[in-house]
């Protein structure tokens, strides 16, 4: 089965010999190999470079065990170049190699090479790795399959709604989406987070044991899309788990799990003050599947699971993503009162922002006025807009706001957001 993953081939293609490192990071098993030596092999082929010009180098190939040594490396890749037409440098997994960051400087050097590794530990993004790149560094982040590529790649008969309820339930992970049985894909899934990402958690930061972050990781799945900080997880601890954690440590497990590409962290802003409110702050799982296997798929809370998804759509096409703070009216036993409201997302690129609201089922003229109501105390001229889960046609309301259906944003999110 081949998945097409156009979105980052392109940002491949756009960046090619830009002078920089292109540094393709993300969840391991997400695709980033597929990416690099199928799909981008593939095109420059197609584009008419040599093969003998494109360096391939999987790191964890054990027939490649030789090249972790970074000398060794540098020599061989050395010795690929033989004159001054362009090379193309594809280095997987280049975290394996002690001492990277010079061998990736070193390459640098050469006039005629255009370079491109990837990585998926938290070593591979610390901030002394990005302070030796020294800004020629230039970071491609992949996802796990977006709804629309999924979407793609199963039975083209599929009404979308079945679609939607496999995508929300077992993910995006492409290994995944080639297994036939719910019961492989669940323990597939299972698995893959024990036994390898949580595993390189406690291997990579010495602790001195999983229990802690096993309890850390079930308790973010149970809770996305819900406000927390360190210090209220520290408590759940304490009172539901009985176990001392600190608030301390915790906060260094939650980097622990935002290095592995886990989990990624959404901070408060307020709009009308125009400022950063860092806590309390909401996490999501880069992967639905990842985050149901934790919990044995007991938990499906479809209004959560469809936030945590438009917040990874909106993640892997570029935006920053921060969850709104705005005053408005809140309608409460018949009388209007002033409240702190919540605006789900406030997405942003470049000059463009988004005021957004998740709402999986509007189903009357109540729950509407109450998905709207902070959108409506926001008094700038950026698009807002409430994406539902119910069979709904794209329009704006009489407010001025779109309300957009979940499929149409999901299968081309920027015809929704440039409507």
């Amino acid at each position: 089965m081949e998945i097409a993953r156009d979105l980052y081939l392109q940002k491949l293609i756009d960046h090619r010999q830009n002078g920089l490192v292109k540094i393709i990071t993300g969840v391991r098993r997400c695709g980033k190999s597929y990416l690099l030596f199928t799909l981008f092999y593939r095109h420059l082929l197609e584009e008419g470079v040599p093969e003998s010009h494109i360096v391939r180098v999987s790191l964890e190939d054990y027939g490649n065990k030789s090249l972790q040594d970074p000398d060794a490396l540098y020599a061989f890749v050395k010795s690929r170049i033989e004159d001054g037409a362009p090379y193309f440098i594809l280095l997987d997994e280049i975290q394996l190699v002690p001492h990277f960051e010079s061998v990736v400087n070193g390459f640098l050097h050469i006039p005629n090479a255009d370079i491109y590794v990837t990585g998926s530990n938290s070593k591979f993004l610390s901030s002394d790795i990005l302070t030796e790149f020294r800004g020629r560094g230039d970071e491609i982040r992949v996802y796990p399959l977006s709804f629309s590529e999924f979407y793609s790649a199963i039975d083209p008969h599929t009404p979308l709604n079945r679609a939607w309820l496999q995508y929300a339930t077992y993910g995006g992970m492409p290994l995944c989406l080639s297994m036939k049985s719910e019961a492989d894909k669940a323990k597939y899934l299972q698995d893959l987070f024990a036994t390898t990402y949580l595993a390189d958690i406690v291997n990579r930061n010495n602790l001195r044991g999983n229990a802690e972050i096993n309890e850390l990781t079930d308790i973010l799945a149970s809770s996305i899309g819900s406000l927390t900080n360190p210090l209220k997880l520290s408590n759940t601890f304490n009172s539901q788990k009985g176990l001392k954690f600190s608030a301390n440590t915790v906060s260094a497990y939650l980097d622990y799990l935002q290095d592995a590409f886990l989990i990624e962290r959404a901070v408060r802003y307020d709009i009308k003050g125009k400022k950063y409110i860092n806590t309390p702050s909401k996490y999501y799982f880069v992967d639905m599947g990842l985050r149901n296997a934790r919990l044995s798929f007991r938990q499906q809370e479809y209004n959560h699971i469809m936030e945590n998804v438009v917040y990874n759509e909106l993640k892997l096409r570029g935006y920053s993503v921060d969850v709104g703070m705005v005053e408005g009216n809140l309608k409460l036993n018949g009388t209007s009162q002033r409240a702190q409201l919540e605006v789900d997302f406030v997405a942003n690129m470049g000059s463009r922002r988004y005021y957004i609201q998740c709402a999986y089922r509007m189903p009357d003229e109540e729950k509407r006025r109450q998905e709207q109501a902070s959108l409506l105390g926001i008094k700038d001229a950026f698009k807002k807009i409430i994406i539902a889960g119910d069979d709904v046609l794209t329009g704006y309301n009489e407010q001025g706001i779109l309300i957009a259906s979940l499929f149409d944003f999901l299968l081309d999110p920027e015809k929704t957001l440039n409507w």
